[in-house]
């Protein structure tokens, strides 16, 4: 099934059902009221969900409406946990090659992660505000999990059984902030400003064969200012699947229903073509770009991105529907 929550003038919304094709929705009222609700309740309130996202795709829902994703917030507006990896050891190693640094050997063998904010996330056609240009603003097309209860010490397969639901993010990063945080020793923290989920979260057996082993298999795309930027399949050069990311936050700790856990941003390998290399399939982020660029040119030639220019991303299934509706957002100046 899918669901979303819709803007209703509080802090966490309204949970609404959504129809397979993203066309119309039904209010969840009765059943859940917030999507933390569900999770907190699974088994019982989710069957539920189930039998109205049934009717409503029937079309024999009384009370449906017309699904608009600019209605939505986040479908989890806010979270007991934001925990983002970094999945695509492509993506660190060009990152590390652009600097002349070598890849540490246990990056291979486990996952990074930070944990973000998870107290104030954007919808996915909020605006996304920024203090300053001069910052370094940047996109991350990412896939992300929502999780049940994940006791401590599960192993990566256990984990995978907590996963109840996926949806796409943009986990915006201002670059120029990064080095002088990471300098300190403690990680991101000014750099990472508030992240944007799709416009539904949708549960595993409505992605069939393109959720295979803690991986999605399908295309995540990006258009940045209305150009297609990246075309990047999430799945197949994944290093370190969902199961994996969860089960090294729970090595210590609980992961508790409504969690959230990104898989850092999408990357592919560049092929060989004529003895050089090219990056078929784009970039999920512009500070990969540049890192591209730096290796293949000694210095970077993409500026980051300016007050008033879009991103939009996005991810379509095998018969070409878009799965989770699309964030489509603008950078635009703190008010």
């Amino acid at each position: 099934m899918k669901l979303a929550t819709y803007k209703d003038g509080s802090r966490d919304g309204q949970l609404v059902v959504v129809s397979r094709d993203l066309s119309t929705a039904h209010y969840a009222t009765g059943i859940a009221g917030k999507l933390q609700q569900a999770l907190d309740d699974w088994n019982f309130i989710s069957p539920q969900l189930q039998d109205l996202y049934e009717t409503l795709n029937s079309g024999k829902a009384r009370h449906a409406f017309p699904f608009d994703p600019r209605m939505c917030m986040a479908p989890l507006p806010r979270a007991y946990q934001w925990a983002d990896g970094s999945a695509y050891i492509n993506h660190v190693e060009l990152v590390r090659l652009a600097r002349n640094s070598e890849v540490p050997a246990n990056y291979y063998t486990e996952p990074l992660m930070y944990q973000g904010g998870s107290d104030d996330f954007l919808g996915p056609c909020d605006d996304a505000p920024c203090p300053s240009e001069a910052f370094g603003i940047d996109f991350e097309a990412e896939v992300s999990v929502v999780t049940g209860d994940v006791p401590m010490g599960s192993t990566p397969e256990q984990a995978l059984d907590g996963i109840r639901l996926v949806m796409l993010a943009n986990d915006w990063s201002l670059r120029q902030l990064i080095p002088a945080e990471l300098a300190k020793g403690f990680g991101f923290f000014q750099s990472k400003p508030a992240t944007a989920f799709s416009p539904v979260a949708v549960t595993l057996d409505e992605l069939g064969d393109a959720w295979q082993g803690g991986k999605l298999h399908l295309t995540i795309q990006s258009q940045w200012n209305g150009r297609t930027v990246g075309l990047c399949d999430a799945g197949q050069e994944m290093t370190f699947h969902f199961g994996q990311l969860i089960a090294h936050i729970c090595k210590t700790r609980n992961v508790r229903a409504g969690s959230i856990v990104g898989s850092g941003t999408v990357s592919n390998r560049a092929i060989e073509k004529d003895g050089k290399k090219e990056w078929v399939k784009g970039y999920s982020c512009i500070a990969e770009k540049r890192a591209i660029e730096t290796i293949l040119d000694g210095k970077p030639a993409t500026d980051y991105m300016k007050f008033g220019d879009t991103i939009r991303i996005e991810m379509k299934g095998k018969d070409g529907q878009s799965v989770f509706g699309a964030i489509d957002q603008k950078a635009v100046p703190k008010a």
